[in-house]
């Protein structure tokens, strides 16, 4: 099974769109979470969140999921056989790995800021 989903995410071509789906998935996490609370706040004020919400905790899980799925098939495909590093030839092999790495890179990041978005949520758990 393993193998199977590794030779489809090798099968993908990484262009310079798949490079902002981890930071477009953050971007929309980030707006969804703090459009519902102030939505939620401005329809109860003084109310509470009472602890997590499940509507945030789908969208969290959700980007999460989203976000992991990029970054493996950017480790997959950087992982493409070749010359050995560094890689800073302009060569469509080495364009790909350079982009597959950035991808990486940039899947951590939006990993992070999900997560940091959906802290205070859980920290503020009412609306002050």
């Amino acid at each position: 099974m393993k193998r199977r989903f590794g030779h489809w995410a090798h099968d993908l071509k990484v262009t310079l769109w798949t490079l902002i789906v981890p930071p477009t998935i953050w971007a929309a996490h980030f707006l969804f979470c703090y459009l519902w609370v102030a939505v939620t706040c401005a329809k109860t004020p003084g109310t509470s969140l009472r602890g997590f919400p499940l509507a945030v905790l789908i969208a969290t899980v959700a980007a999460l999921l989203g976000i992991l799925a990029a970054g493996y098939i950017a480790r997959v495909q950087s992982q493409a056989p070749g010359d050995p590093a560094p890689h800073d030839s302009s060569t469509e092999i080495d364009r790909l790995r350079f982009l597959a790495l950035s991808t990486r890179l940039l899947a951590g990041l939006s990993f992070i800021a999900v997560l940091f978005t959906a802290v205070p949520v859980v920290i503020f758990g009412d609306c002050r």
